[in-house]
Order: structure tokens, then C-alpha cells, then sequence
């Protein structure tokens, strides 16, 4: 019987959903719409030539041994790509890509959309000469090797690495990032913007906020120097505009910039801008501007989870050549959850207060810190941090507590950490469970009900479970 067009492409997300993180399948594959299957032929339709390029680098192999389990050893995959570069309802392209393990790398160049054409700047404008004097406005600090990257901000600081090695002639041009305060849009849009000034020496980059950008604007309207305020903007080969939300509501603002993004855009240049929220959300701007915001890609950056706090804590104290014990440093990462830059904050105050008053640096003083910056330190534990203790106790990776692995010793840590999570959390058990690969409500009971029963017979896995505890309370 043949399969369906559905069917096909449902099994293949099945399958793909079980070999790639959640966030990963959410970002690349939900988007996907199967078009149509004929014969061996599976054709499926992504959103932008950006996508189409990055499931084929990330992604090629898995889709391959999927369409063939699905269709047979001589499936077949194309692509049909929505190319909206230079107009918001453009026809779509289809493109034919076999999936073969040959090299395709010199086909797939020619199905890329070529650059347009440079525009080339009619206007001279007085007193710049020489490009490299203009002031780039970066932070020099602000770099690839000082940006700690995580699984929340994976993409975004990959997509970054690619537009600082290739300014301009990739696909998610512009580059918009977004996230909450101080989770790192800023640090990272500069760190492409130093990267490019220190590797391209005849691109001219600059960084801006949009709050210094309306005000030049205002002060060019005031002494009738509107031209050469668009000139100046238009001979960038980098442009950062940070915090692009604040636009809203300030047509003429927006209006001179979406120009200004037009020309650059068509003149093969890189736009980079961060936000506090996607396009799609912005209010208050015009429609036209959000459309063209969507043209690259839009990546966010989200709140570092326990792990990737302690790394940053611990690469800051590091290139600072400072020594700190690493219980001080995952007391403050984990009850300074909220964004980097108060857990940096932090950091600071507590070197301090040691350098003044000459403290050692413990727990104790760590805890007197953290307390002016967190309102109550007896907030409930997450089950991550349990899982965190747990793995360090055990020394087992903490992939291995939320993976299927049935050696002794991971199981009994497994079964630790769930039975610690309904003891420290108001977590249900089905929620437990999720943080452990998914697993259901039947398998924390059962795994609740094994550690009471090995206390009570075991004396050595008692004082295990007993040292756990302690280690959580003394966190709170």
C-alpha cells in the first residue's frame, strides 16, 4: 500500500525528533511543509535560502538515512525555497538535491542567489577621506573568545561566527538577535563587529544604538545636513544598531533608516541589530521595516542555563587570574539566575568587598553578596540544580541522568535525582519526569519507592542520599 505525503513526512519528523534537541527540531524541522511525492521523490518547502543552507551543513545526513527508511534506497530529496530577498510575495525555487553522500558543494554554489550588483554612492561627503578613520564605537573587550557559549545562545553565537567570517555574503543578512536584559545580544554583536575590524582590514564597521541613531538624525534635520547624515550611514560594510525596539513610534526615524537598510542591504553589506523581542512582535513599527528585518535570520538568546552561568563566573575569574572555590561560584550562579549581567554584577561586588575588607572568599561572604541582589534566598530548588549536584556527587555526566543508559550506577543516580526532585520541588511527577528524558509519571514513582527501599537496607547508599540532602539545604 502506498504511503501518503503525510504519513511520509510524519514518520521522517518522528524519526528526526529523537535524534535532535527539542529547541534544534522547534528551529529547523517544524517549519518544514512537505509539498508533494511523486514516485522516490520527496519535495519539501523551507522558509528561506538561509534554512535551506543550514539543513544541509547540520542536518544532510540525518535527513538522507530518514527519507530512505521512509521512501527506500533510491529516495530522493528537493527543496523548494521561498525567496523573498527583493520582494515580500516573490515566486518560490525549487531546487534538486539528490540524497547521495557525493559532494555537492560545487552545485549547490550555483543554485545561491548572486549579490546584487553595488550601488554606488553618488554623494562625496566633506572631510572623510580615508575609511579607516572612521571611529568604530566597539567595545574591545567584547569578543568571541570572552563570550561563553551555551545551549542558549548556540545558534545565535554560531550564526554570528559565520557573518564575522563572511561579512555580507552569507544568507541571514541582516542578523537580528534578540533576548531579554543582559543576556549577551550587545556582547555578541560587537564581538562580530571586532572580529571583522581585526580579520578585514578594509571593511569599515560600526556600532550605534538606536537611541544614538534618532538623535543624529533629529540633530541632522535641525542643521539641514540630512544628506549627509545618509551618506555618512550609507559607507558602512558593518552596521550594529542595538536595540532596534526603540524605533517604534518614530516614523521619521524609521523612515530614514529603512533607506539607509535598503541601500546597504543592496550594496552587499552586513546589518546586525538587536532587540528585545523578534520582528514579529515589535509594535509601533512600520510593517515595512519588520518585513525586511525577516529577510536573514532571527536568532535568540535565552536566560544560560545553571551550567553555563558557572562557566562565564569561572572564565571571568580566570582571564582575571583570580582563584575562587568552585562552591562559591555555583552558589552565586545558581540564585543569580536572571541575566549575566547581574551575575557579572555580582562577581565584582564580591571581589570587592574581599580586596576592601580584606575577607577570604567563602560561602559566607558569597551569601552576603547575593542577598543585594536577590530578594529571597529561600526560593524553591530546580530540579537542574538537583541534577547538577547529583552529577558532580557521582561524578556521571549529566546527559547520561537524562539518557537512557541502564548501567548500575547511573540508574541509582537517576533514581536519585528523581527522588530528591519530589522531595525539594513542587514539581509534579510528570514534569519530573520531562527533565529526565521524557520519562513518565510511572517511572518517578518507581523510582521514589527504590530509594526508600535501598535507605532502609543499604547503609553506605543512606549516607549518600543523607550527604545530598545536605548539600541542597545548605544551597538554600
Amino acid at each position: 500500500m502506498m504511503k501518503t505525503l503525510e504519513t511520509v513526512w510524519s514518520n521522517c519528523l518522528e524519526t528526526i525528533r529523537s535524534h535532535v534537541s527539542e529547541q534544534s527540531f522547534r528551529t529547523w524541522f517544524e517549519p518544514i511543509r512537505p509539498i508533494k511525492l511523486e514516485s522516490h521523490v520527496l519535495t519539501i518547502q523551507v522558509p528561506s535560502q538561509f534554512f535551506y543552507e543550514w539543513l544541509e551543513e547540520h542536518y544532510v545526513a540525518l535527513l538522507r538515512k530518514t527519507i530512505r527508511q521512509e521512501i527506500g534506497e533510491d529516495a530522493r530529496l528537493e527543496y523548494r525555497i521561498v525567496v523573498d530577498r527583493n520582494y515580500d510575495n516573490a515566486n518560490p525555487l525549487t531546487i534538486n538535491m539528490p540524497t547521495s553522500g557525493t559532494d555537492n558543494s560545487s552545485s549547490r554554489n550555483d543554485y545561491r542567489s548572486k549579490p546584487p550588483p553595488a550601488i554606488k554612492n553618488p554623494f562625496v561627503i566633506p572631510g572623510i577621506r580615508d575609511m579607516k578613520n572612521i571611529e568604530s564605537q566597539l567595545n574591545p573587550n567584547y569578543t568571541f573568545e570572552h563570550y561563553i557559549e551555551g545551549e542558549c545562545n548556540q545558534l545565535a553565537r554560531s550564526a554570528g561566527i559565520a557573518v564575522a567570517n563572511n561579512p555580507g555574503g552569507t544568507s541571514f543578512n541582516p542578523l537580528v538577535l534578540y533576548g531579554g536584559v543582559g543576556l549577551g545580544k550587545t556582547h555578541l554583536a560587537q564581538a562580530i563587529g571586532n572580529y571583522v575590524k581585526a580579520t578585514f582590514k578594509d571593511k569599515t564597521v560600526l556600532y550605534v544604538s538606536s537611541e544614538k541613531f534618532t538623535n543624529q538624525f533629529i540633530d541632522a534635520v535641525k542643521n539641514g545636513s540630512i544628506n549627509d547624515f545618509m551618506n555618512f550611514y550609507q559607507i558602512i560594510d558593518v552596521l550594529i544598531v542595538d536595540d532596534i525596539q526603540f524605533f517604534a513610534n518614530k516614523d521619521r526615524t524609521q523612515d530614514i533608516f529603512f533607506h539607509t537598510f535598503n541601500h546597504l542591504h543592496q550594496s552587499g553589506k552586513q546589518i546586525i541589530l538587536t532587540s528585545d523581542r523578534p520582528p514579529k512582535d515589535l509594535e509601533g513599527m512600520e510593517e515595512r521595516l519588520i518585513s525586511r528585518f525577516k529577510w536573514g535570520l532571527t536568532a535568540d538568546l535565552q536566560v544560560p542555563d545553571l551550567e553555563t552561568r558557572i562557566a562565564i563566573l569561572e572564565k571571568k575569574l580566570y582571564m582575571d587570574g583570580i582563584e575562587v572555590p568552585r562552591s562559591v561560584t555555583e552558589y552565586m550562579a545558581y540564585h543569580i539566575n536572571t541575566n549575566v549581567r547581574e551575575l557579572e554584577g555580582a562577581l565584582i561586588s564580591l571581589l570587592a568587598q574581599s580586596s576592601l575588607s580584606r575577607k577570604e572568599i567563602d560561602i559566607n561572604l558569597a551569601k552576603s553578596i547575593v542577598r543585594s541582589f536577590v530578594n529571597n534566598l529561600s526560593k524553591e530548588i530546580s530540579v537542574e540544580y538537583i541534577q547538577k549536584i547529583v552529577s558532580d556527587y557521582f561524578k556521571v555526566p549529566i546527559d547520561q541522568l537524562t539518557g537512557k543508559t541502564r548501567k548500575r550506577q547511573v540508574v541509582q543516580a537517576r533514581q536519585i535525582s528523581m527522588y530528591l526532585a519530589k522531595s525539594f520541588t513542587d514539581n509534579s511527577l510528570k514534569a519530573i519526569g520531562k527533565y529526565f528524558g521524557g520519562r513518565d509519571h510511572s517511572t518517578v514513582i518507581h523510582a521514589c519507592r527504590a530509594v526508600l527501599n535501598l535507605m532502609e537496607t543499604d547503609k553506605m547508599f543512606q549516607e549518600d542520599v543523607t550527604e545530598l540532602q545536605k548539600q541542597i539545604n545548605m544551597s538554600r
